[in-house]
């Protein structure tokens, strides 16, 4: 079992920046891919970003045009999203996932779910 634990959310002003961090417990991220997601209200939930086991490779959703970047810190067991030039329609609640396999954009395929913390973006 993984337990993965978000923080980072907040209030910011469109332009601003945020860096949300995923913290794992109970197994080591190093074998698991790991995403971001989001889900706006009355929205499907998106893929935002991952990055692969092992190899560190990362993809990102199209809106994201080279604004996040994501990145995983083996030694502390935690995934980032650094997020730039926020604008308002970013504000959802982000989720971060895990799965022990390839990469793969598809919220249903990943195995492990943390509670979210949501990022609002004012104009």
């Amino acid at each position: 079992q993984v337990q993965l634990v978000e923080s980072g959310g907040g209030l910011v002003q469109a332009g601003g920046s945020l860096r949300l961090s995923c913290a794992a417990s109970g197994r080591t991220l190093s074998s698991y891919t790991m995403g971001w997601f989001r889900q706006a209200p009355g929205k499907e939930r998106e893929f935002v970003a991952a990055v692969t086991r092992y190899t560190g490779y990362s993809n990102y959703g199209e809106f994201v045009k080279g604004r996040f970047t994501i990145s995983r810190d083996n030694v502390l067991n935690t995934v980032y999203l650094q997020m730039d030039s926020l604008k308002p329609e970013d504000t959802a609640v982000y989720y971060c996932a895990g799965r022990p396999g390839t990469y793969t954009a598809n919220d249903y395929q990943y195995d492990y779910w943390g509670q979210g913390t949501q990022v609002t973006v004012s104009s």
